[in-house]
């Protein structure tokens, strides 16, 4: 294979890299019952190995070669692309949450109400905007080299009400909550301690790594929805009307990166979008990956991986019978090992 990027395979292995670290985290986060962080590290995860099958398949050609994996894969990266800031959503929700209870505990049933209002954010909306992607999709999908299979848009005013301001408005939701929530503990800082030790599951160290986490993805992926729709617009707009005209779902749109690359803000959209879930992914475990709780399940994982090959090596010393300390040449093969 000879991929026309001269930076290849850079990419593949970065993105490969990106899917485990964003599920190292996962298990403990999932017991902990995290929906933002579980929907964070979801979204990363299955962004990165969606783009990393995708480079590696698509690196040199535009070839249609797997049809079905491209559907799939379009609809992955239209779900964790929202997922993204939905998942930011849900963690700065969470924050206020807590920086607004004033040492008070939430009873089970107003925690189990958050749950579920976090959880339709975090996965709803994205399932949503999936199914409203229909509405505006002109075509099966697109593939461009170097990048793989993307989902095809209608550019059209519908596209951007249905879907491209999606990351643009949740991720101004999420700025008002973060505002609050520095307000609360900018008024509450004395109680600051009390507040994240005492019902709601959180120390001070874990909540100052989720709202930095918070604050990088809006400084990052909100630019990010607006630049997108600034570079989109300037193509000229199609009536609705003529969606149903144009529409071929059996047709696939094949971009060279000659022409993708053709036009400079066009490559940037489509190149910063490509590295995304790559840059949140490590920007994720650098905050979580190496925390005090993170570390004390890696030394479980050691412990447990240690005592599975001593056991086993304990186990097939003691079951073998002992050596005699004089035999015979002929009685020798009976107690190698």
């Amino acid at each position: 294979m000879h991929a026309s990027d001269p930076t290849f395979p850079l990419y593949p292995i970065l993105s490969f890299l990106a899917i485990a670290v964003s599920f190292i985290p996962f298990p403990w986060h999932f017991r902990a019952r995290n929906i933002g962080t579980c929907s964070y590290m979801l979204s990363t995860g299955l962004w990165s190995l969606v783009e990393f099958i995708n480079s590696i398949v698509w690196a040199d050609n535009v070839n249609n070669v797997a049809p079905f994996w491209c559907d799939i894969s379009a609809q992955v990266i239209i779900g964790a692309s929202v997922g993204l800031t939905t998942s930011t959503l849900a963690i700065s929700r969470q924050l206020y949450s807590i920086s607004a209870m004033n040492g008070a505990s939430k009873s089970p049933k107003e925690k189990q109400r958050d749950m579920i209002i976090n959880s339709l954010i975090a996965f709803g909306i994205p399932l949503l905007v999936m199914l409203l992607h229909f509405i505006v999709q002109p075509r099966r999908f697109d593939i461009f080299e170097e990048i793989g299979c993307q989902p095809a848009t209608f550019n059209t005013v519908a596209a951007y009400v249905l879907y491209f301001m999606w990351p643009v408005v949740i991720g101004l939701c999420s700025f008002v909550y973060s505002v609050l929530t520095l307000q609360n503990f900018y008024y509450r800082r004395i109680e600051f301690a009390k507040v994240t030790s005492n019902g709601s599951g959180m120390s001070p160290e874990r909540y100052i790594r989720l709202m930095l986490l918070v604050c990088v993805d809006m400084i990052c992926n909100t630019p990010i929805g607006v630049f997108s729709i600034l570079v989109a617009a300037r193509a000229a707009l199609l009536p609705f009307s003529t969606l149903s005209q144009t529409v071929n779902f059996t047709h696939v749109e094949l971009v060279p990166s000659s022409v993708w690359k053709a036009d400079r803000l066009s490559r940037a959209v489509t190149e910063i979008n490509h590295w995304v879930p790559v840059f949140c992914s490590f920007v994720f475990f650098v905050f979580f990956g190496f925390a005090e709780e993170a570390k004390k399940n890696y030394r479980r994982w050691y412990e447990s991986i240690k005592n599975i090959f001593t056991f086993g090596r304990s186990r097939t010393e003691a079951d073998l019978p002992p050596k005699p300390k004089y035999v015979s040449n002929i009685h020798l093969a009976e107690y190698s090992y």
